[in-house]
């Protein structure tokens, strides 16, 4: 097969190829005219490129750098016909761009998979080993430890938002606790905290989604994959301080033991929640997790969640949503998003937002309880009951840009991995 070769041009396409035109061609050729955002355009004359039906290419020619052969890198990927690019060497800056390739491609691979095969224990698992492998790798052996805690342990161990909405699926929840300590001292304080939600199929329980809604559902686990990539390429970039993760993993079923709505769980901090909507499941995972985290007593607790079609309204698929009260660490994040060149906005969360989730028969219901509630911010108000200072060092993300189930033209369908360079910038940044 010809390998094309891709060129980046400062001038204008030839008026030939069209008024605006962003890429041009001769016989073994392509170039690529760049016009006012640079990246942007890179990422564009991919998708075009790609959509030809060209998958065998070579960037060659000056203007190479990191960061734009980082956008060719995801104008170009697909999930079928993945192609082959050929990078030019980028000197001081290759470990860096084979670091970032190595994450994204993980956690692409991780929500693009099944659910058949990528069971709640699956999920769990896999994590685990790819951070184990980026440790081993960048830090040193012995620097992870770890905990999978499954089906019945679950209930026994108190963690009964995830045993309440697994319970349902054959395939048993699972939690992932893992420590990454590269300082070797068991006393060492833990600079952040990273709660995933994984559910690796959503169907709504009792309160099912449509045909259309539930179709991309084995991407519902896309928080997890966030947290996970996100922790695996700071420890790539040198992260010395200590991180815990924990993954909240479940499938959300019908079957006679599904939970149902009017349910009421109890948490370990002894919040109770009613369950007015098993399709608003994602929270109530979470709530385990945050219990967790925030006995840590850590500088930072960020949770990624697909969590809200209200936030993915509010924003489209082009941006992750942030949510929260401290206003400084919003800043770190948005200035963080800035510098990684990704997409985030935030959105409203106040104090009003806890008293909107009112409950006749338990502390809090997990889903709004007044006229026209705004969805993603009563969903923060519910994670909110289970972090003790949720006004500070406290980031919930709100998944919007994890997937896509159309194509644009920037992007194919399927995975992003949009913000783990962000996540990562702020680990390392500390």
């Amino acid at each position: 097969m010809t390998t094309m070769k891709i060129t980046l041009s400062q001038q204008p396409a030839p008026k030939a190829w069209g008024k605006s035109a962003i890429i041009s061609a001769d016989n073994s050729t392509i170039q690529i005219h760049l016009q006012q955002d640079e990246l942007n355009t890179i990422q564009k004359a991919a998708r075009k490129i790609k959509g030809q039906g060209i998958s065998e290419v070579e960037l060659v020619g000056e203007g190479w750098g990191i960061e734009q052969c980082w956008a060719f890198q995801q104008g170009f990927i697909s999930v079928k016909n993945a192609g082959n690019v050929i990078f030019p060497s980028l000197g001081c800056d290759q470990a860096e761009f084979d670091a970032r390739l190595a994450c994204s491609v993980f956690a692409r691979n991780l929500i693009n998979e099944h659910a058949e095969t990528l069971t709640p224990e699956i999920l769990a698992q896999r994590a685990t080993e790819f951070i184990q492998q980026q440790a081993d790798k960048y830090a040193g052996e012995g620097k992870v430890s770890f905990e999978i805690i499954s089906g019945e342990a679950l209930k026994e161990k108190g963690y009964h938002g995830i045993w309440t909405v697994g319970r349902g699926s054959a395939n048993p929840p699972a939690m992932l606790q893992l420590d990454f300590n590269p300082t070797g001292q068991s006393e060492a304080p833990v600079l952040a905290c990273l709660v995933g939600k994984g559910i690796t199929f959503d169907t709504g329980g009792y309160s099912i989604k449509s045909s259309e809604g539930m179709s991309t559902m084995r991407a519902d686990m896309g928080g997890a994959a966030l947290a996970t990539s996100s922790l695996g390429l700071a420890i790539a970039r040198g992260l010395k301080q200590r991180v815990k993760l924990y993954l909240c993993c479940a499938e959300n079923m019908i079957s006679s033991n599904a939970f149902r709505l009017g349910d009421i769980i109890t948490y370990r901090n002894g919040v109770t929640a009613e369950v007015l909507n098993t399709d608003a499941e994602g929270r109530l995972v979470l709530a385990d997790g945050l219990i967790d985290a925030d006995k840590q007593k850590p500088q930072l607790i960020i949770d990624c969640a697909t969590l809200t079609g209200a936030a993915k309204v509010a924003v489209g698929n082009d941006y992750h949503s942030v949510l929260s009260m401290d206003d400084q660490l919003v800043k770190e994040l948005l200035d963080a998003a800035k510098k990684e060149n990704e997409l985030f906005w935030r959105l409203p969360f106040d104090h009003f937002h806890r008293s909107q989730i009112r409950s006749n028969f338990a502390d809090i219901a997990n889903t709004g309880t007044i006229p026209t509630p705004a969805g993603a911010s009563v969903a923060v108000a519910f994670l909110s009951y289970f972090v003790e200072n949720y006004q500070q060092q406290w980031l919930h993300i709100d998944c919007s840009a994890t997937f896509r189930k159309t194509a644009n033209d920037l992007w194919a369908v399927g995975a992003t991995g949009i913000g783990i360079k962000t996540l990562a910038n702020i680990l390392t940044s500390r």
